[in-house]
């Protein structure tokens, strides 16, 4: 399967006004955003075998992925 990497915007359009307000002015949704951004480029560097790892690790980042995803979506819904 191959990843295609999703900006914070594009995977929550309906909230892209607050995503941007959110970076400017929290700095914790701020480190999480950078932390999301940068899990994306390392999996899809990752499936594209840039920069290989084995499946364990690999999975790892993708449920890494998801918790920051979750937590990012709780904050703007708050």
């Amino acid at each position: 399967m191959t990843y295609f990497p999703h900006e914070l915007t594009e995977e929550f359009p309906e909230f892209a006004g607050r995503i941007h307000v959110l970076k400017e002015t929290d700095a914790h949704f701020h480190r999480l955003a950078n932390e999301y951004q940068e899990i994306n480029k390392q999996i899809v560097l990752a499936e594209q075998e840039v920069q290989p790892t084995d499946d364990f690790h690999l999975e790892a980042m993708r449920k890494q992925h998801l918790r920051l995803k979750d937590e990012i979506f709780g904050m703007l819904r708050a």
